[in-house]
Protein backbone atom coordinates (compact mmCIF):
# COMPACT_ATOMS: atom_id res chain seq x y z
CA UNK A 1 0.00 0.00 0.00
CA UNK A 2 1.22 3.53 -0.83
CA UNK A 3 2.50 6.09 1.67
CA UNK A 4 0.58 9.35 1.41
CA UNK A 5 0.47 12.88 2.81
CA UNK A 6 -3.10 14.06 3.40
CA UNK A 7 -3.56 17.80 4.04
CA UNK A 8 -6.81 19.24 5.39
CA UNK A 9 -6.67 23.04 5.12
CA UNK A 10 -9.12 25.49 6.64
CA UNK A 11 -8.59 29.21 7.44
CA UNK A 12 -8.62 28.41 11.17
CA UNK A 13 -6.64 25.16 11.17
CA UNK A 14 -4.34 23.08 8.98
CA UNK A 15 -3.83 19.37 9.62
CA UNK A 16 -1.20 17.22 7.92
CA UNK A 17 -1.47 13.43 8.19
CA UNK A 18 1.25 11.02 7.11
CA UNK A 19 -0.20 7.64 6.18
CA UNK A 20 2.14 4.66 6.00
CA UNK A 21 0.52 1.69 4.27
CA UNK A 22 -2.85 3.32 4.86
CA UNK A 23 -2.30 3.74 8.61
CA UNK A 24 -1.99 7.11 10.35
CA UNK A 25 1.67 7.40 11.41
CA UNK A 26 2.17 11.11 12.14
CA UNK A 27 -0.16 14.09 12.58
CA UNK A 28 0.77 17.78 12.53
CA UNK A 29 -1.63 20.56 13.49
CA UNK A 30 -1.29 24.32 13.04
CA UNK A 31 -3.98 26.68 14.32
CA UNK A 32 -4.30 30.33 13.42
CA UNK A 33 -5.00 31.43 16.99
CA UNK A 34 -1.85 29.76 18.33
CA UNK A 35 1.75 30.84 17.82
CA UNK A 36 3.86 28.36 15.88
CA UNK A 37 7.43 29.56 16.41
CA UNK A 38 9.51 26.38 16.21
CA UNK A 39 12.49 27.09 13.94
CA UNK A 40 11.99 30.87 13.97
CA UNK A 41 15.13 33.01 14.34
CA UNK A 42 15.09 36.16 16.50
CA UNK A 43 17.38 38.94 17.56
CA UNK A 44 16.73 39.13 21.29
CA UNK A 45 18.11 40.66 24.47
CA UNK A 46 19.46 38.80 27.50
CA UNK A 47 17.34 39.95 30.45
CA UNK A 48 18.71 37.69 33.16
CA UNK A 49 21.69 35.35 33.62
CA UNK A 50 21.27 32.49 36.09
CA UNK A 51 24.69 31.11 37.18
CA UNK A 52 23.03 28.63 39.55
CA UNK A 53 21.51 26.65 36.68
CA UNK A 54 23.89 27.85 33.94
CA UNK A 55 21.14 29.37 31.80
CA UNK A 56 19.68 32.72 30.79
CA UNK A 57 16.32 34.29 29.96
CA UNK A 58 16.11 36.08 26.61
CA UNK A 59 13.44 38.54 25.48
CA UNK A 60 12.50 37.70 21.88
CA UNK A 61 9.35 39.79 21.77
CA UNK A 62 6.88 37.16 22.97
CA UNK A 63 4.65 37.18 26.04
CA UNK A 64 7.11 34.93 27.89
CA UNK A 65 10.89 35.13 27.74
CA UNK A 66 12.80 32.30 26.11
CA UNK A 67 15.14 29.96 27.99
CA UNK A 68 18.74 29.54 26.82
CA UNK A 69 20.88 26.80 28.40
CA UNK A 70 24.68 26.84 28.46
CA UNK A 71 24.91 23.68 26.33
CA UNK A 72 22.79 25.36 23.63
CA UNK A 73 25.37 28.09 23.05
CA UNK A 74 27.56 27.61 20.00
CA UNK A 75 30.52 29.26 21.76
CA UNK A 76 30.25 26.67 24.54
CA UNK A 77 30.55 23.83 22.01
CA UNK A 78 33.51 25.43 20.24
CA UNK A 79 35.38 25.72 23.55
CA UNK A 80 34.77 22.05 24.40
CA UNK A 81 32.64 22.89 27.41
CA UNK A 82 35.31 24.79 29.35
CA UNK A 83 33.30 28.01 29.81
CA UNK A 84 30.48 29.02 32.16
CA UNK A 85 27.35 31.02 31.34
CA UNK A 86 28.87 34.18 32.88
CA UNK A 87 31.83 33.95 30.47
CA UNK A 88 29.51 34.07 27.46
CA UNK A 89 26.45 36.15 28.37
CA UNK A 90 25.62 39.31 30.29
CA UNK A 91 22.37 41.18 31.00
CA UNK A 92 21.43 43.63 28.25
CA UNK A 93 23.40 41.73 25.58
CA UNK A 94 21.90 41.47 22.07
CA UNK A 95 21.92 37.89 20.79
CA UNK A 96 20.68 35.91 17.78
CA UNK A 97 18.75 32.81 18.78
CA UNK A 98 16.56 30.13 17.21
CA UNK A 99 13.58 28.39 18.79
CA UNK A 100 14.58 24.77 19.42
CA UNK A 101 11.49 23.81 21.41
CA UNK A 102 8.05 25.40 21.44
CA UNK A 103 6.77 27.09 24.61
CA UNK A 104 4.37 25.17 26.84
CA UNK A 105 1.75 26.35 29.32
CA UNK A 106 4.36 26.56 32.06
CA UNK A 107 7.61 27.31 30.22
CA UNK A 108 8.90 29.70 27.63
CA UNK A 109 10.47 28.57 24.37
CA UNK A 110 13.82 26.77 24.56
CA UNK A 111 16.39 28.66 22.53
CA UNK A 112 19.72 27.91 20.89
CA UNK A 113 22.45 29.93 19.22
CA UNK A 114 23.32 26.91 17.05
CA UNK A 115 21.39 28.32 14.11
CA UNK A 116 20.26 25.87 11.42
CA UNK A 117 18.52 26.69 8.13
CA UNK A 118 16.74 23.64 6.68
CA UNK A 119 16.34 23.18 2.95
CA UNK A 120 14.87 20.19 1.18
CA UNK A 121 18.20 18.38 0.68
CA UNK A 122 20.56 20.25 3.02
CA UNK A 123 20.59 21.98 6.38
CA UNK A 124 22.97 24.95 6.68
CA UNK A 125 24.59 25.54 10.09
CA UNK A 126 26.37 28.94 9.96
CA UNK A 127 28.05 28.60 13.39
CA UNK A 128 29.33 25.05 12.98
CA UNK A 129 31.94 23.31 10.83
CA UNK A 130 30.45 19.83 11.11
CA UNK A 131 29.35 17.77 8.11
CA UNK A 132 26.61 15.27 8.96
CA UNK A 133 24.95 12.69 6.74
CA UNK A 134 21.52 11.15 7.35
CA UNK A 135 21.78 7.70 8.90
CA UNK A 136 19.14 6.51 6.46
CA UNK A 137 21.67 6.80 3.64
CA UNK A 138 23.30 3.41 4.17
CA UNK A 139 25.45 2.97 1.07
CA UNK A 140 29.09 3.80 1.92
CA UNK A 141 29.98 4.89 -1.63
CA UNK A 142 27.00 7.25 -1.75
CA UNK A 143 27.87 8.73 1.63
CA UNK A 144 31.43 9.33 0.47
CA UNK A 145 30.25 10.87 -2.82
CA UNK A 146 27.92 13.30 -1.04
CA UNK A 147 30.57 14.26 1.51
CA UNK A 148 33.09 15.04 -1.25
CA UNK A 149 30.56 17.26 -3.04
CA UNK A 150 29.71 19.17 0.14
CA UNK A 151 33.39 19.62 1.05
CA UNK A 152 33.87 21.22 -2.34
CA UNK A 153 30.85 23.56 -2.40
CA UNK A 154 30.35 24.62 1.23
CA UNK A 155 31.92 27.65 2.91
CA UNK A 156 34.73 26.25 5.05
CA UNK A 157 33.55 28.03 8.18
CA UNK A 158 30.03 26.59 8.03
CA UNK A 159 28.52 23.18 8.74
CA UNK A 160 26.11 21.12 6.63
CA UNK A 161 23.73 18.26 7.31
CA UNK A 162 22.95 16.14 4.26
CA UNK A 163 19.32 15.01 4.42
CA UNK A 164 17.99 11.64 3.27
CA UNK A 165 16.40 13.11 0.15
CA UNK A 166 19.90 14.07 -1.09
CA UNK A 167 20.58 10.44 -1.98
CA UNK A 168 21.37 10.36 -5.70
CA UNK A 169 21.24 14.17 -6.03
CA UNK A 170 23.61 15.76 -8.54
CA UNK A 171 26.30 18.26 -7.61
CA UNK A 172 24.36 20.97 -9.48
CA UNK A 173 21.19 20.45 -7.42
CA UNK A 174 23.09 20.46 -4.15
CA UNK A 175 25.02 23.58 -5.15
CA UNK A 176 21.83 25.40 -6.15
CA UNK A 177 20.25 24.68 -2.78
CA UNK A 178 23.44 25.63 -0.97
CA UNK A 179 23.47 29.01 -2.72
CA UNK A 180 19.82 29.55 -1.83
CA UNK A 181 20.42 28.82 1.87
CA UNK A 182 23.47 31.10 1.92
CA UNK A 183 21.36 33.89 0.44
CA UNK A 184 18.74 33.35 3.17
CA UNK A 185 21.50 33.56 5.79
CA UNK A 186 22.86 36.81 4.34
CA UNK A 187 19.36 38.32 4.48
CA UNK A 188 19.03 37.28 8.14
CA UNK A 189 22.37 38.89 9.05
CA UNK A 190 21.49 42.11 7.21
CA UNK A 191 18.13 42.33 8.99
CA UNK A 192 19.83 41.75 12.34
CA UNK A 193 22.33 44.56 11.72
CA UNK A 194 19.69 47.08 10.69
CA UNK A 195 17.08 46.49 13.42
CA UNK A 196 16.92 46.85 17.17
CA UNK A 197 15.77 44.09 19.52
CA UNK A 198 13.53 42.23 19.84
CA UNK A 199 12.77 41.33 16.23
CA UNK A 200 11.86 38.28 14.18
CA UNK A 201 14.64 37.69 11.64
CA UNK A 202 13.40 34.51 9.96
CA UNK A 203 10.03 32.75 10.06
CA UNK A 204 9.74 29.05 9.39
CA UNK A 205 7.59 27.83 6.51
CA UNK A 206 3.88 27.23 6.99
CA UNK A 207 2.95 23.71 8.03
CA UNK A 208 1.84 22.92 4.46
CA UNK A 209 5.14 23.91 2.85
CA UNK A 210 7.10 22.39 5.73
CA UNK A 211 5.32 19.08 5.07
CA UNK A 212 6.51 19.16 1.46
CA UNK A 213 10.06 20.04 2.48
CA UNK A 214 10.45 17.57 5.35
CA UNK A 215 7.96 14.76 4.76
CA UNK A 216 7.48 14.51 1.00
CA UNK A 217 10.45 12.22 0.46
CA UNK A 218 11.13 9.22 -1.74
CA UNK A 219 9.20 7.10 0.77
CA UNK A 220 5.98 9.07 0.15
CA UNK A 221 4.16 8.35 -3.10
CA UNK A 222 1.67 11.21 -3.30
CA UNK A 223 0.26 14.27 -1.57
CA UNK A 224 -3.46 15.10 -1.54
CA UNK A 225 -4.81 18.48 -0.38
CA UNK A 226 -8.40 19.74 -0.13
CA UNK A 227 -7.86 23.49 -0.65
CA UNK A 228 -7.37 24.80 -4.19
CA UNK A 229 -5.65 27.99 -2.96
CA UNK A 230 -3.13 25.95 -0.93
CA UNK A 231 -2.78 23.50 -3.81
CA UNK A 232 -1.79 26.41 -6.07
CA UNK A 233 0.72 27.68 -3.49
CA UNK A 234 2.15 24.19 -3.14
CA UNK A 235 2.60 23.81 -6.88
CA UNK A 236 4.44 27.14 -7.04
CA UNK A 237 6.75 26.03 -4.22
CA UNK A 238 7.32 22.62 -5.83
CA UNK A 239 8.09 24.10 -9.25
CA UNK A 240 10.85 26.18 -7.64
CA UNK A 241 12.44 23.56 -5.40
CA UNK A 242 11.42 20.07 -6.53
CA UNK A 243 9.70 20.17 -9.95
CA UNK A 244 9.89 16.39 -10.26
CA UNK A 245 7.25 16.05 -7.53
CA UNK A 246 4.54 18.10 -9.24
CA UNK A 247 2.94 15.01 -10.76
CA UNK A 248 2.55 13.45 -7.32
CA UNK A 249 0.39 16.26 -5.91
CA UNK A 250 -3.39 16.00 -6.22
CA UNK A 251 -6.27 18.33 -5.42
CA UNK A 252 -9.07 16.59 -3.51
CA UNK A 253 -12.31 17.53 -5.28
CA UNK A 254 -14.82 15.32 -3.43
CA UNK A 255 -17.59 16.98 -1.41
CA UNK A 256 -16.99 14.98 1.79
CA UNK A 257 -14.29 15.54 4.39
CA UNK A 258 -10.85 14.40 3.22
CA UNK A 259 -9.95 13.11 6.70
CA UNK A 260 -13.22 11.16 6.91
CA UNK A 261 -12.59 9.72 3.45
CA UNK A 262 -9.21 8.33 4.51
CA UNK A 263 -10.41 7.17 7.94
CA UNK A 264 -8.19 9.64 9.79
CA UNK A 265 -10.77 11.32 12.04
CA UNK A 266 -11.57 8.11 13.94
CA UNK A 267 -7.85 7.40 14.39
CA UNK A 268 -7.28 10.87 15.84
CA UNK A 269 -9.94 10.29 18.50
CA UNK A 270 -8.21 7.05 19.53
CA UNK A 271 -5.05 8.99 20.45
CA UNK A 272 -6.89 10.36 23.51
CA UNK A 273 -7.58 6.90 24.90
CA UNK A 274 -5.47 5.60 27.80
CA UNK A 275 -5.97 1.96 26.94
CA UNK A 276 -4.90 0.58 23.56
CA UNK A 277 -5.89 -2.99 22.71
CA UNK A 278 -3.59 -5.45 20.98
CA UNK A 279 -4.83 -7.95 18.40
CA UNK A 280 -4.02 -10.87 20.71
CA UNK A 281 -6.33 -9.59 23.44
CA UNK A 282 -3.59 -7.95 25.49
CA UNK A 283 -3.40 -4.19 25.93
CA UNK A 284 -1.16 -1.28 26.89
CA UNK A 285 -2.04 1.64 29.16
CA UNK A 286 -0.47 5.04 28.48
CA UNK A 287 -0.30 7.55 31.35
CA UNK A 288 1.13 10.98 30.54
CA UNK A 289 2.29 13.27 33.36
CA UNK A 290 4.32 16.48 33.36
CA UNK A 291 7.51 14.68 34.39
CA UNK A 292 7.30 11.46 32.40
CA UNK A 293 5.11 9.03 30.49
CA UNK A 294 4.46 5.56 31.92
CA UNK A 295 3.37 2.70 29.66
CA UNK A 296 2.13 -0.56 31.16
CA UNK A 297 1.85 -3.83 29.22
CA UNK A 298 -0.82 -6.38 30.18
CA UNK A 299 -1.83 -9.80 28.82
CA UNK A 300 -5.53 -8.95 29.17
CA UNK A 301 -7.69 -11.75 27.78
CA UNK A 302 -4.77 -13.40 25.98
CA UNK A 303 -3.94 -16.70 27.71
CA UNK A 304 -1.76 -18.27 25.01
CA UNK A 305 -0.84 -21.94 24.98
CA UNK A 306 0.60 -24.10 27.77
CA UNK A 307 3.87 -22.15 28.06
CA UNK A 308 3.44 -18.97 30.18
CA UNK A 309 6.89 -17.62 29.18
CA UNK A 310 5.97 -17.84 25.49
CA UNK A 311 2.64 -16.12 26.17
CA UNK A 312 4.46 -13.26 27.91
CA UNK A 313 7.07 -13.00 25.14
CA UNK A 314 4.43 -12.85 22.40
CA UNK A 315 2.46 -10.18 24.26
CA UNK A 316 5.57 -8.08 24.90
CA UNK A 317 6.71 -8.33 21.27
CA UNK A 318 3.26 -7.31 20.04
CA UNK A 319 3.23 -4.46 22.55
CA UNK A 320 6.64 -3.23 21.29
CA UNK A 321 5.23 -2.39 17.84
CA UNK A 322 2.17 -0.67 19.28
CA UNK A 323 4.21 1.31 21.81
CA UNK A 324 6.59 2.65 19.14
CA UNK A 325 3.60 3.48 16.92
CA UNK A 326 1.67 5.27 19.68
CA UNK A 327 4.69 7.26 20.92
CA UNK A 328 5.43 8.48 17.40
CA UNK A 329 1.79 9.24 16.55
CA UNK A 330 1.07 11.02 19.84
CA UNK A 331 4.50 12.72 19.65
CA UNK A 332 5.30 11.82 23.25
CA UNK A 333 8.67 13.21 24.28
CA UNK A 334 10.90 13.41 27.34
CA UNK A 335 11.34 10.54 29.77
CA UNK A 336 9.32 7.39 29.03
CA UNK A 337 9.16 4.32 31.30
CA UNK A 338 7.77 1.06 29.88
CA UNK A 339 6.69 -1.72 32.23
CA UNK A 340 6.86 -4.92 30.21
CA UNK A 341 5.46 -8.17 31.59
CA UNK A 342 8.23 -9.95 33.51
CA UNK A 343 10.30 -12.44 31.50
CA UNK A 344 12.42 -15.08 33.19
CA UNK A 345 14.77 -15.81 30.27
CA UNK A 346 17.46 -13.30 29.35
CA UNK A 347 17.21 -14.42 25.72
CA UNK A 348 13.56 -13.29 25.70
CA UNK A 349 14.46 -9.96 27.31
CA UNK A 350 17.07 -9.50 24.58
CA UNK A 351 14.45 -10.18 21.89
CA UNK A 352 12.08 -7.57 23.32
CA UNK A 353 14.83 -4.97 23.79
CA UNK A 354 16.19 -5.42 20.25
CA UNK A 355 12.68 -5.33 18.80
CA UNK A 356 12.01 -2.06 20.64
CA UNK A 357 15.16 -0.42 19.27
CA UNK A 358 14.31 -1.60 15.76
CA UNK A 359 10.72 -0.33 16.06
CA UNK A 360 11.99 3.24 16.51
CA UNK A 361 14.10 3.18 13.33
CA UNK A 362 11.37 5.02 11.38
CA UNK A 363 11.07 7.71 14.06
CA UNK A 364 12.73 11.01 13.09
CA UNK A 365 13.00 12.10 16.72
CA UNK A 366 16.17 11.06 18.53
CA UNK A 367 15.68 8.28 21.07
CA UNK A 368 17.90 6.73 23.72
CA UNK A 369 16.76 3.34 25.04
CA UNK A 370 18.27 1.62 28.09
CA UNK A 371 18.24 -2.15 28.58
CA UNK A 372 15.44 -3.81 30.56
CA UNK A 373 16.15 -3.41 34.29
CA UNK A 374 15.91 -6.11 36.96
CA UNK A 375 12.41 -4.77 37.69
CA UNK A 376 11.32 -5.36 34.11
CA UNK A 377 11.33 -1.65 33.23
CA UNK A 378 12.70 0.06 30.14
CA UNK A 379 13.75 3.67 30.53
CA UNK A 380 14.03 5.73 27.37
CA UNK A 381 14.10 9.34 26.24
CA UNK A 382 12.67 10.80 23.07
CA UNK A 383 13.50 14.21 21.65
CA UNK A 384 10.77 16.75 22.33
CA UNK A 385 10.59 19.80 20.07
CA UNK A 386 6.86 20.48 19.69
CA UNK A 387 3.80 19.85 21.84
CA UNK A 388 2.46 16.33 22.05
CA UNK A 389 -0.78 15.60 20.24
CA UNK A 390 -2.76 15.58 23.48
CA UNK A 391 -1.82 19.22 24.00
CA UNK A 392 -3.59 20.13 20.74
CA UNK A 393 -6.61 17.89 21.11
CA UNK A 394 -7.48 18.05 24.81
CA UNK A 395 -7.48 20.21 27.91
CA UNK A 396 -7.80 19.51 31.62
CA UNK A 397 -11.18 18.03 32.51
CA UNK A 398 -13.26 20.71 34.32
CA UNK A 399 -15.13 17.99 36.23
CA UNK A 400 -12.30 15.87 37.61
CA UNK A 401 -9.63 18.66 37.46
CA UNK A 402 -7.27 16.39 35.59
CA UNK A 403 -7.48 13.46 38.01
CA UNK A 404 -8.81 11.22 35.26
CA UNK A 405 -11.32 9.91 37.82
CA UNK A 406 -14.64 10.90 39.38
CA UNK A 407 -15.69 9.83 42.84
CA UNK A 408 -17.77 6.70 43.16
CA UNK A 409 -21.55 6.89 43.51
CA UNK A 410 -21.24 5.37 46.98
CA UNK A 411 -18.75 8.05 48.12
CA UNK A 412 -21.03 10.79 46.78
CA UNK A 413 -24.06 9.26 48.51
CA UNK A 414 -22.30 9.15 51.87
CA UNK A 415 -21.12 12.74 51.48
CA UNK A 416 -24.76 13.75 50.98
CA UNK A 417 -25.76 11.81 54.11
CA UNK A 418 -23.07 13.57 56.18
CA UNK A 419 -24.11 16.96 54.77
CA UNK A 420 -27.74 16.31 55.74
CA UNK A 421 -26.68 15.55 59.32
CA UNK A 422 -24.48 18.68 59.48
CA UNK A 423 -27.40 20.85 58.31
CA UNK A 424 -30.00 19.32 60.60
CA UNK A 425 -30.52 22.58 62.51
CA UNK A 426 -30.71 24.71 59.37
CA UNK A 427 -33.31 22.49 57.68
CA UNK A 428 -36.99 23.36 58.07
CA UNK A 429 -39.71 21.01 59.24
CA UNK A 430 -40.91 20.09 55.77
CA UNK A 431 -39.66 17.39 53.46
CA UNK A 432 -36.04 17.55 52.35
CA UNK A 433 -35.53 17.41 48.59
CA UNK A 434 -32.11 16.38 47.31
CA UNK A 435 -31.37 16.87 43.61
CA UNK A 436 -28.72 14.43 42.38
CA UNK A 437 -27.32 13.03 39.15
CA UNK A 438 -29.56 10.20 37.78
CA UNK A 439 -26.79 7.59 38.34
CA UNK A 440 -26.45 8.59 42.00
CA UNK A 441 -30.23 8.52 42.40
CA UNK A 442 -30.38 4.99 40.98
CA UNK A 443 -27.57 3.83 43.29
CA UNK A 444 -29.31 5.22 46.39
CA UNK A 445 -32.62 3.60 45.44
CA UNK A 446 -31.00 0.20 44.88
CA UNK A 447 -28.47 0.04 47.72
CA UNK A 448 -29.06 2.70 50.37
CA UNK A 449 -32.68 2.40 51.48
CA UNK A 450 -31.77 1.23 54.99
CA UNK A 451 -29.45 4.20 55.45
CA UNK A 452 -32.16 6.56 54.17
CA UNK A 453 -34.57 5.21 56.82
CA UNK A 454 -31.89 5.75 59.47
CA UNK A 455 -31.42 9.37 58.32
CA UNK A 456 -35.15 10.07 58.21
CA UNK A 457 -35.52 8.79 61.79
CA UNK A 458 -32.49 10.78 62.95
CA UNK A 459 -33.57 14.03 61.29
CA UNK A 460 -37.29 13.44 61.77
CA UNK A 461 -37.78 14.51 58.16
CA UNK A 462 -38.89 12.81 54.99
CA UNK A 463 -36.03 12.74 52.44
CA UNK A 464 -36.87 12.70 48.72
CA UNK A 465 -34.13 12.18 46.10
CA UNK A 466 -34.86 13.70 42.68
CA UNK A 467 -32.76 12.95 39.55
CA UNK A 468 -31.55 16.02 37.69
CA UNK A 469 -29.93 15.41 34.30
CA UNK A 470 -27.89 18.62 34.07
CA UNK A 471 -26.03 18.02 37.34
CA UNK A 472 -22.46 16.77 37.27
CA UNK A 473 -22.23 13.35 38.92
CA UNK A 474 -20.27 14.76 41.90
CA UNK A 475 -22.67 17.67 42.52
CA UNK A 476 -25.97 17.79 44.45
CA UNK A 477 -28.49 20.33 45.77
CA UNK A 478 -30.30 20.14 49.14
CA UNK A 479 -33.62 22.02 49.37
CA UNK A 480 -36.03 21.97 52.31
Amino acid sequence: MANELIINYRPYETRVALLENGKLAELYIERKNSIDILGNIYKGKVVRVLPGIQAAFVNIGLERTGFLCLQDLSEYEHNNGSLSIEDLLYEGQDIMVQVAKEPTKNKGARLTTNISLPGRRLVLMPFSRHIGISRKIKDKNERERLKEIIEEIRPKDMGIIIRTISKGATKEKLKTEMEFLLKVWENIKTKAQRNSVPILLYKELSITLKAVRDLFTMEVDRLIIDSFEEYTALMSFINSFAPGLRYSIEFYEESGSIFEHYGIESEILKTLQRRVWLKSGGYIVIEQTEALTAIDVNTGSYVGENNPEETVLKTNLEAVKEIAYQIRLRNIGGLIVIDFIDMNKKSNRDKVFNALKEAFNRDKAKTNILYISSLGLVEMTRERTRSDLRGFLAETCPYCSGRGLVRSRQSISYEIFRELERKRNAIGNDKIHVFVHPDVNLFIKEYEQNNIKYLENTLNRKIVFIPKNDLHIEKYEIVS
